[in-house]
């Protein structure tokens, strides 16, 4: 028989916080853009092989360079992003983006534009898009530093949030903390709210990112049409959104600019933006501003 585990499987359970969102919202909607293009594995920056995940599924020749799959990941910074971003500006929704430092360094535009007046949050996602299980810790410690730097370098901000490629490492927030310019970070999927963790003493907040609102499922099989998405992304919001009117709650689409930004999915993005503005009560804010809304609320209830 087994017995406890260090994971837990509880959460909140049956004593679901009342969140307090803004204005008495029902549901936090957060809208996060990967900016990885440029960042992701490629021989050209010394990998022994080229990014695997792509349109097509294929393993790359140890090696030698796919000029198809660069130029797949290249339409995101050329075209698929400001397709998007325009989309956001156009009805002044803020929202995330989950920018990997190397690609903002390799788009002189997109640094121009995050470094502007603009509303949305830059949260960081590492150095490159790299798998940081990986790594050892003194490796990810250094990375954690050049990520930082290179993004204060290339927009004048620096990011309070994190999230890694897919999964952090075992040493990930306890690195995270040691920076000390960080406030929260995203790499949990075990909830539809914020929660704090305790790592080495101190309470950490994590605002838990989602794989299955994700439009990566169109490159994994699970997507065909943009009414698929659109279609499970309106039961998601429904769901959440009828649940909130007791116990508010969290809602995160993720977003990448070469997936989502092609005009044949885009059109999903578009169905859905329009259909949660016909409803009231709903907050599409960053993650930063969840972060925040959560301790809040959060010290609230303990008062």
């Amino acid at each position: 028989m087994f017995g406890l585990s260090d994971r837990d499987f509880v959460g909140y359970a049956r004593n679901v916080p009342v969140m307090q969102w803004p204005d008495g919202s029902q549901i936090a909607v957060s809208f996060v853009i990967n900016i990885e293009e440029g960042s992701e594995q490629s021989v050209t920056d010394g990998d022994p092989a080229g990014e695997s995940l792509g349109e097509v599924a294929r393993s790359p020749a140890p090696g030698e360079r796919d000029l198809a799959m660069e130029t797949t990941y290249e339409y995101g910074g050329r075209a698929g992003l400001w397709r998007v971003l325009k989309l956001f500006d156009r009805y002044g929704m803020s929202v995330s983006l989950y920018a990997c430092s190397v690609a903002v360094e390799r788009n002189p535009d997109l640094a121009d534009y995050l470094s502007g007046p603009i509303s949305h949050e830059i949260v960081c996602h590492g150095y490159r898009w790299e798998d940081v299980t990986q790594l050892g810790a003194e490796q990810e410690r250094e990375h954690i530093r050049l990520a930082i730097e290179s993004l204060q370098k290339t927009t004048g901000k620096t990011p309070a949030g994190w999230y890694c490629r897919y999964a952090p490492s075992i040493h990930t927030r306890r690195l995270l903390i040691e920076h000390g310019g960080f406030e929260y970070d995203c790499d949990s999927y075990a909830d539809d709210l914020p929660f704090t963790v305790n790592v080495d003493g101190r309470e950490w907040c994590v605002v838990p990112h989602a794989f299955d609102t994700n439009d990566i499922k169109f490159w994994r099989g699970g997507l065909s049409t943009s009414n698929d998405f659109f279609e499970y992304l309106k039961d998601s919001f429904d769901v959440l959104y009828r649940e909130g009117e007791t116990h508010p709650k969290m809602m995160t689409i993720s977003l990448h600019t070469r997936i989502i930004g092609r005009p044949g999915r885009f059109a999903a993005l578009e169905k859905f933006v329009d259909y949660i503005r016909t409803k009231e009560k709903v907050w599409v804010s960053t993650r930063g501003q969840i972060a925040s809304a959560y301790r809040q609320s959060a010290g609230q209830e303990r008062a």
